[in-house]
Parts: structure tokens; C-alpha cells; sequence
């Protein structure tokens, strides 16, 4: 079975990251490895540190 891997996320309205705001859903992807998925959310994450609202995370699906 074979992966790709996808960036989800946004900024939420709060920091108990249950609702985001509408318009700021930022998938990216798909990536052929995790590392390379790694590797992006590594530099998202830098980007958006100072955004406490700001949540993203890597997603697996399997194809």
C-alpha cells in the first residue's frame, strides 16, 4: 500500500483549535514522502510561530 502525505490547517478562531476560520484552510500536497511533507510543515511552522491561532499538521492517506 502506498502513502501520500498532505499539510492541513489554518488559523482557528481560538487556541482550543476546534473551529477554523473560514478562508484561512490551507491544505498543500500531496507529498510522496513524509520527510519531504516534514520538511514543509518544519517551514510552515517557523512562518506562522508568532500566530498562536495558527495549527497545522501532516495527514497520512494510504492509496
Amino acid at each position: 500500500m502506498r502513502q501520500k502525505y498532505w499539510i492541513v490547517g489554518g488559523e482557528y478562531t481560538d487556541t482550543r483549535f476546534e473551529r477554523l476560520i473560514e478562508g484561512s484552510e490551507r491544505p498543500m500536497g500531496p507529498y510522496a514522502s513524509r520527510e519531504v511533507a516534514l520538511g514543509t510543515w518544519r517551514r510552515l511552522a517557523a512562518d506562522t510561530k508568532a500566530n498562536c491561532h495558527a495549527r497545522h499538521t501532516i495527514a497520512e492517506e494510504r492509496i
